[in-house]
């Protein structure tokens, strides 16, 4: 299993982006599925303190913004960056 979680809404916009990125990266990771109601999203909000996806967990990192979260992946594993 993945160290990696990605909770998110298949519908999501903001969550497609973030599978894109992790996949593009060649990172293994957990999709976790939530609920559409907002309520219903309690794994969510135990991790996060909100209910809103994506929501990206590594380790002990937990980043609840599709821009933050995409800034984090570039930042942490893009190697092409490092090359400039």
């Amino acid at each position: 299993m993945a160290d990696m979680k990605l909770y998110h809404l298949e519908s999501c916009p903001f969550c497609i982006l973030v599978s894109r990125k992790l996949d593009e990266l060649g990172l293994k990771y957990e999709k976790i599925d939530v609920p559409a109601p907002r309520h219903l999203r309690t794994e969510v909000i135990k991790v996060s303190g909100q209910p809103l996806v994506p929501v990206l967990v590594d380790g002990n990192v937990v980043l609840d913004d599709e821009n933050k979260i995409i800034e984090y992946l570039e930042s942490k594993y893009d190697r092409k960056q490092e090359r400039g």
